[in-house]
């Protein structure tokens, strides 16, 4: 029995847990299991949070690990509820109490998945509001004619092959499970022989983090990360600074790695990434100060590696680049180029989104001149130009100029033209500038 006067030992109780996580399962990394050790711990706090994080457990294939992971999951955090499908009536019933359990679903991608996130609206919708707290649900209930609001408030777990959908990873702290590899080797679990152990972890952990709920509702932690992830992760490091030892440390690499690989996967908006790939479409167009749609276009749709060619049967077209960029404020204008007028987007009217939604990455120190990939889906090689070897793309023959300390030349006219002298929208002006030279192609 604990002696009510001897302070708990969190670190020992965390480092406990972290031994029955690798004791069934092997995760992708060290800073892996510390996240879900983490999660585990903050799920015995909930009434302290004013964010509840979501644990996404996602896995490339079968047989990655992700169930056995759920059933540690399972055993040891706070009052599971665990489902492979529920109606969204039956989970905002059973979210909706004082204390809440922790929701667990597997086979995520099986409601998510395919194209299914549509039609599972509402739970999607749940799970997004239940992130924070005072998120009501307002339904009518047509016996007693009034407004009901049903709490969504709850911690909850997702496993499932493939990504889910973005707005619920945005608000998770995400585990990308993968097979084990030969010479790996974990103990087999099984439910009735050794989930008492794990419930005994479990009633630890609300033993030590119901004693200090109001430590807990306080807590500032410093975070590594802002906004949305500083939200979702700021429940585990307030466990982890209350625990002391190394885990204080420990929580905050784990941010730190965990959020990196979110951004590394591209995790981002449609829209976001449109921004990005503009921009760097601006840059194989040669950084003109503006460009005509059609040839932004070109440069989107013949990347393979971008989702732009599959938005349609022509690809994205003009209308859709235009119905996404209104978002952000940007809009296409009737420019004059030198072979004429065409409707084109100015560099400048992106630079506002570009430093909000996906800054640049400041570059690293190079021993030689970069020199960065070129779409291989131009069209084939007309006649009067010399062909670019290693790609499809085509480059006019004409005068070509040297790139000093380098071996590099480019063409001395780019075969997008610039804004006219006055760079006004619309001017027929002369003496149009040479664009500047670049060291973009070899």
């Amino acid at each position: 029995m604990t002696n009510p006067n001897q302070p708990t030992n969190g670190a020992a109780i965390l480092d406990d847990l972290h031994a029955c996580l690798t004791r069934y399962v092997i995760l992708p990394s060290p800073e892996a299991v510390d996240a879900v050790v983490l999660w585990i711990a903050a799920s015995h706090a909930l009434p302290a949070w004013a964010h509840a994080p979501r644990l996404v457990i996602r896995a490339p294939e079968k047989r990655c690990g992700k169930s056995r992971l759920l059933d540690i999951v399972e055993g040891t955090c706070h009052n599971p509820l665990i489902t492979v499908n529920a109606s969204p009536a039956a989970v905002y019933r059973a979210i909706g109490t004082d204390r809440p359990p922790t929701l667990l679903v597997d086979e995520a991608d099986t409601i998510f998945g395919n194209g299914k996130a549509e039609a599972n609206e509402d739970l999607r919708g749940l799970l997004n509001a239940g992130h924070q707290r005072n998120r009501a649900a307002i339904r009518w209930d047509s016996n007693t004619h009034s407004l009901e609001k049903i709490p969504t408030f709850a911690m909850a777990a997702l496993a499932g092959i493939g990504a889910m959908p973005d707005t619920i990873e945005d608000r998770a702290v995400v585990v990308r499970m993968r097979r084990r590899a030969p010479g790996e080797t974990v103990a087999p679990y099984r439910h009735r022989r050794d989930s008492p152990a794990l419930r005994r972890v479990a009633e630890r952990l609300t033993e030590w983090l119901g004693a200090h709920l109001a430590d807990l509702e306080a807590a500032e932690p410093a975070m590594p990360v802002e906004d949305r992830a500083a939200d979702t992760w700021e429940p585990l490091v307030a466990v982890a600074d209350l625990a002391r030892g190394t885990w204080p440390q420990r929580a905050r690499i784990a941010v730190t790695t965990l959020t990196a690989e979110a951004d590394d996967a591209c995790n981002v908006s449609t829209r976001v990434r449109l921004l990005a790939d503009i921009r760097t479409a601006f840059t194989v167009l040669g950084e003109p100060t503006a460009a005509p749609t059609g040839d932004l276009l070109t440069v989107l749709n013949g990347d393979p590696e971008a989702p732009w060619a599959d938005s349609g049967p022509t690809g994205l077209t003009g209308k859709k680049l235009g119905d996404h960029l209104r978002e952000f404020g940007i809009k296409s204008d009737t420019i004059r180029f030198r072979v004429g007028q065409a409707k084109g987007y100015t560099r400048d009217a992106f630079t506002d989104a570009w430093n909000r939604y996906c800054p640049a990455t400041p570059p690293e120190p190079a021993t030689g001149v970069p020199v960065p990939s070129v779409p291989t889906s131009f069209p084939q090689v007309i006649p009067g130009t010399d062909h670019l070897p290693g790609t499809d793309q085509s480059v006019p023959r004409t005068t070509r100029a040297h790139v000093p300390g380098t071996h590099q030349s480019v063409p001395a006219h780019q075969s997008v033209p610039a804004l006219s002298r006055e760079n006004e929208v619309g001017t027929d002006g002369t003496d149009t500038p040479r664009p500047r030279v670049t060291d973009r192609l070899a």
